[in-house]
C-alpha cells in the first residue's frame, strides 16, 4: 500500500525539522512557506515546492501546517489561494500551530462543508524535540481520522495523544503552555533567591533537579541562564502570543488563572525592552531587574 502524499505549510523553527522527518520516513512532501529560506532548506532534503497553499492542496492527500497564529491559519486554509480552494472530499488537514480553540473549530467546520476532515494537533517539545522526532502531539477532531493518520504523526513525535473533539487539542496545548510558563517562573525565582543568598547556583540546580522539584525547565533552560545564553528554542514573543490565547480561553469559560496573568506581565517587561526574540529563559531577566541582581555561573 502506497503512502499518502503530504503537503506541509509553514517552515519555521518547528516546520523545517518536522518536514525533514516526514521525508526521512519515506513520504513525498510538497511544501509552501511565506519566505524563501525555509523552502530552500527542505528542498535540499527532498521536498517539492508549491506556489501557494492551494497548490499544496492540489498535490497532497494530507495537508499539514505549522504557522504562527490564528489569523495565519485562517489565511492559509480559508483565504485567497488557500487550501480550501483545492480541497477534495476525503482529504485530511492537520494543523500543528498553537491557536485559539474556537478558531480551530471554525476552520474545521468550514473544511467539513467541503467534505474534508481537520485535526488540531499542536505540538510540544521545542526545536530539539522537532529535530529528534520526539514531539508530544495532542490531537482534537474525529477519532477515526486521527487513527488513520497516526503513522504520519509518529514520524514526528514520540507521544501522540488523542484528546477529544475539535478544539480539544488546542485547549490541551494551552494547558501545556500554562504549566511550562509557571515552571519557568518557579525556576527563575529559585535561581534569584540562590543568587541573592550567595549560594553556588550550579550545585543548587543539581540538588533540586534530582528531587520533587525536578522539571524539564530545570534540566534544559536553567543551565542556559547560568551561561547567559538566551538564544531561542522558543521565543518570548511566541510565548506571549500563547499566554494571550490562554487568557482569552480562560475568559471564555470563566476560569481564574492568576499565575498565567502574572507570567504574561513579567514577559511583557522583557518584551518592552525589545527582547521578544530571545528564548523564554529570558523570563528571569524581569526578576533580575526587580531584584537588582544577575543570575550566572560561578567564576
Amino acid at each position: 500500500m502506497s503512502l499518502p502524499r503530504l503537503g506541509f505549510i509553514g517552515l519555521g523553527i518547528m516546520g523545517r525539522p518536522m518536514t525533514k522527518n516526514l521525508l526521512k520516513a519515506g513520504y513525498e512532501v510538497t511544501v509552501w512557506n511565506r519566505s524563501e529560506p525555509g523552502i530552500a532548506d527542505v528542498e535540499k532534503a527532498g521536498a517539492k515546492r508549491a506556489s501557494s497553499p492551494a497548490d499544496v492542496a492540489s498535490k497532497a492527500d494530507v495537508v499539514l501546517s505549522c504557522v504562527t497564529d490564528s489569523p495565519d491559519v485562517e489565511q492559509v486554509y480559508l483565504g485567497k489561494n488557500g487550501v480550501i480552494e483545492n480541497i477534495r472530499e476525503g482529504m485530511i488537514c492537520i494543523d500543528h500551530s498553537t491557536i485559539s480553540p474556537t478558531v480551530a473549530q471554525s476552520v474545521a467546520s468550514k473544511l467539513a462543508e467541503k467534505g474534508a476532515q481537520m485535526l488540531d494537533a499542536p505540538v510540544s517539545g521545542g526545536e530539539i524535540g522537532a529535530i529528534e522526532a520526539r514531539l508530544s502531539i495532542m490531537v482534537g477532531g474525529d477519532e477515526a481520522t486521527f487513527e488513520s493518520v497516526k503513522p504520519i504523526l509518529e514520524a514526528m513525535g514520540k507521544r501522540i495523544t488523542y484528546i477529544g473533539s475539535s478544539g480539544a487539542g488546542q485547549t490541551t496545548k494551552l494547558c501545556n503552555q500554562i504549566a511550562g510558563a509557571l515552571n519557568n517562573l518557579a525556576a527563575a525565582e529559585a535561581m534569584i533567591l540562590a543568587a541573592k543568598s550567595g549560594v553556588n547556583l550550579e550545585r543548587m540546580l543539581e540538588a533540586i533537579s534530582g528531587g520533587a522539584a525536578g522539571s524539564w525547565v530545570l534540566d534544559n533552560l536553567a543551565p542556559k541562564v547560568l551561561k547567559r545564553n538566551f538564544d531561542p528554542g522558543f521565543m518570548v514573543k511566541l510565548q506571549q502570543k500563547d499566554m494571550r490565547l490562554v487568557i482569552d480561553a480562560a475568559k471564555n469559560v470563566k476560569a481564574s488563572l492568576p499565575g498565567s496573568v502574572l507570567v504574561n506581565q513579567l514577559f511583557q517587561a522583557v518584551e518592552s525592552r525589545g527582547l521578544g526574540d530571545e528564548g523564554v529563559q529570558a523570563l528571569v531577566k524581569s526578576l533580575e531587574w526587580l531584584n537588582d541582581t544577575e543570575v550566572k555561573a560561578s567564576e
